[in-house]
């Protein structure tokens, strides 16, 4: 029998007011939910916290991708910007942020490596209980907003559970989500607001795996 297989939405580095409300429409009208990482810069701006707010209302999940979105925790460690980027975003959220504290790296472009981590954000990530988000494919939907759709679907040919990254903030990439989703499920591929559990190091504050390949050591 054939494995089923499964995807995880998430869109990083919202919200958006033109892009953000096209994806909560396109996502309620296919009865879907995903998971939204806003980043603090964004947030600020007007009318970011109401977005929001109707991300939650709609019954999607958010979670903290950093206050700045400038450089990755690895490459800047300290407590200093431990408090900046993670635990200021997390009070800017509020109570937006849901019951689970989650919590997604800046990857500088998707990558996965030991620039996503300090020492200083795994003590305080695992001390505040939070839960790490990482994601194994990224079809770069800002560089190509046109061909991030094929390279997607090869990766969901590729595993049984794929935990995709998209931006609620490229509206020229995110005019092809319709048609993207539509294949998707029309594919029978489960769309899930599940994790899978490859690509949650942390989990409620408990290590799972190996951190190693994650964290730059000082």
């Amino acid at each position: 029998m054939a494995t089923r297989r499964r995807l995880t939405l998430t869109f990083d580095n919202g919200p958006d007011p033109a892009t953000t409300p096209f994806v909560l429409r396109e996502l309620a009208a296919r009865d879907l939910t995903a998971t939204f990482f806003p980043v603090g810069t964004q947030v600020r701006r007007p009318g970011g916290h109401e977005l929001l707010r109707e991300v939650a209302a709609a019954g999607h999940t958010i979670g903290n991708h950093s206050l700045t979105h400038t450089v990755p925790l690895g490459e800047s460690p300290g407590r200093e910007t431990v408090r900046r980027e993670i635990a200021e975003m997390q009070e800017l959220l509020g109570s937006l942020a849901g019951g689970e504290k989650l919590f997604r790296p800046f990857g500088g472009g998707g990558h996965i490596g030991p620039h996503l981590l300090s020492p200083e954000a795994v003590e305080h990530l695992t001390a505040h209980q939070y839960t790490v988000v990482l994601w194994n494919s990224v079809p770069r939907d800002w560089e190509d907003p046109d061909g991030w759709c094929e390279r997607a679907l090869l990766d969901l040919s590729r595993r049984p559970w794929t935990l995709l990254v998209l931006h609620d903030i490229v509206a020229d990439a995110m005019k092809h989500l319709p048609a993207f989703l539509d294949g998707v499920l029309d594919d029978g591929i489960e769309i899930t607001a599940e994790l899978p559990a490859e690509c949650v190091p942390i989990r409620r504050g408990r290590v799972t795996g190996d951190l190693s390949p994650l964290v730059r050591q000082n």
